[in-house]
């Protein structure tokens, strides 16, 4: 066996470049419009809950697409299929800049969600074209830490580019750069497949996408809490569930299954998206959700504006996430992934210990404390840990049927955790004469405690996920064979 050679400093640094490009094109179609939805709505006289299904409309895309596209890619090649879904992205960010309602925005945000699976497939081409264990830990990092946001720069920019010249300019500077996406990726990658590229398995894509589509429409329709159709929501469960049991038996019969049954049962299948699910449904709601809006609070919290609580939250948590990003991937070379996600995992949960305290004594301060100590521990190093060992686990021979599947799974913890803890923080709030609740002290620190029981559960379950050396059929055992 010989340990694979580093790829020269200059090519790797183009080519983080490049997979770069394709990840701030699709980061910021997730995340350059959450200022800009108010102009929308006055700008394709539209609703807010019209606008905000626009949204979900493009989430829920991303996830579905993200399940199988990394496996087709494996297939077909992954540069080809990179190169369309910036292609298809463009596509849609163009017809969102032109849409003269809220309907075709609607359609155009679906397209640009085909573009959902980027960042795996970037990080999945970056571990074929950099073999060499520390030097991809690494790339992957940089790479990935600009996933939750680019330092809170896309979202201010989208908010002063929709004040001065309309939301629709922000579709357009999206399309720059997925054009930019597009060329870079087809000019500057390398072709490449799995080994095995048998036909693929349409026929499990299929219940598989209609179970991920049914939970994560559930999801959503539960975090509406009193508004939402309770029995709606049980029909979609149970419809997810027949989807999930159809999946599994369909895999067990065809010949070329998108996931053999043999990888679901593995631990590094399982324990990996339990991890993943558990991790997000605990910290996702809690820093996207209860920590802002207790700083929007006037009774209970600091009583900050909107724009200025993003500044002293959302903005030092990207950031804090995107400067430790490099330090967790150099770590995780060093000591293992899968040990430094547990590192990770205890700070959050030390985090969100010191969010509960932040209840009692909030001010821009505190809140600024507590974004950024969770920025580093969550967004710097867990989320990094996650993605990463969605690669390095995965089997030579599907390498793409992991990290698309831990996407979902991402995906459908996002929405999981602003359904469970927003409940708990209604269930502990109170409720006047009129009937409006009012947010307590108590709901806030429930929801936020509920959070960290949650994370203490994924770093339990972080114990079973297999140590990526210990494998003898990933990339990195077939890069030393």
């Amino acid at each position: 066996m010989s340990t694979p050679a580093k790829v020269p400093a200059g090519e790797a640094a183009v080519l983080v470049a490049v997979l770069m490009t394709a990840v701030f094109a699709f980061q910021l179609n997730a995340s350059m419009l959450s200022p800009a939805l108010a102009t929308m709505e006055t700008e394709l006289n539209a609703t807010a809950a019209q606008i905000g299904l626009t949204q979900t409309a493009f989430f829920t895309a991303a996830a579905l697409f993200s399940l199988f596209l990394p496996r087709w890619a494996d297939l077909i090649g992954r540069r080809r299929v990179l190169v369309g879904m910036m292609a298809v992205m463009l596509v849609g960010c163009v017809l969102a800049a032109l849409a003269p309602n809220v309907t075709v925005l609607f359609i155009a945000r679906v397209i640009q969600g085909v573009a959902g699976p980027t960042v795996p497939m970037a990080l999945i081409m970056l571990r074929v074209q950099v073999p060499e264990e520390g030097q991809y830990a690494l790339l992957m990092a940089i790479i990935t830490s600009v996933n939750g946001g680019i330092a809170g720069v896309d979202a201010l920019a989208g908010g002063w580019l929709a004040s001065h010249l309309g939301f629709r300019s922000i579709f357009w500077v999206m399309a720059a750069f997925a054009a930019a996406g597009t060329i870079a990726v087809r000019l500057r990658t390398r072709e490449s497949t799995a080994i095995e590229t048998p036909p693929m398995d349409w026929a499990g894509v299929l219940p598989a996408v209609i179970a991920l589509a049914a939970l994560l429409t559930a999801f959503n329709e539960a975090g509406k809490l009193a508004a939402a159709n309770w029995f709606l929501v049980a029909v979609l469960v149970i419809v997810g569930a027949a989807g999930a049991v159809v999946f599994w038996n369909v895999e067990k019969k065809v010949a070329h299954p998108l996931v053999p049954v043999h990888y679901l049962r593995q631990r590094r299948t399982w324990a990996l998206l339990t991890t993943t699910l558990l991790t997000m449904t605990g910290v996702f709601a809690v820093m996207n959700g209860l920590i802002p809006n207790l700083g929007q609070d006037a009774n209970v919290g600091a009583g900050m504006d909107a724009d200025s609580v993003s500044w002293v939250t959302l903005t030092p948590y990207a950031i804090a996430g995107l400067v430790f990003g490099p330090v967790a991937g150099a770590l995780a070379a060093k000591f293992g992934y899968r040990l430094i996600l547990q590192v990770g995992l205890v700070g959050t949960v030390a985090g969100l210990f010191l969010g509960v305290w932040v209840v009692g004594v909030t001010a821009p301060w505190t809140l600024l404390l507590v974004s950024v100590f969770v920025g580093v521990t969550y967004a710097g190093i867990s989320n990094i840990m996650l993605n990463g060992l969605g690669i390095v686990l995965s089997p030579a021979d599907n390498p793409g049927y992991l990290p698309g599947m831990n996407a979902a799974a991402f995906n459908l913890g996002a929405g999981l955790s602003f359904a469970v803890l927003f409940a708990v923080l209604t269930a502990l709030s109170e409720t006047g004469a009129d009937g409006t609740t009012a947010a307590t002290a108590a709901g806030y620190s429930g929801g936020i405690l509920t959070g960290a029981v949650i994370l203490v559960a994924a770093l339990l379950t972080s114990f079973l996920i297999p140590r990526p050396e210990s494998l003898t059929d990933n990339a990195a055992a077939a890069e030393l064979d």
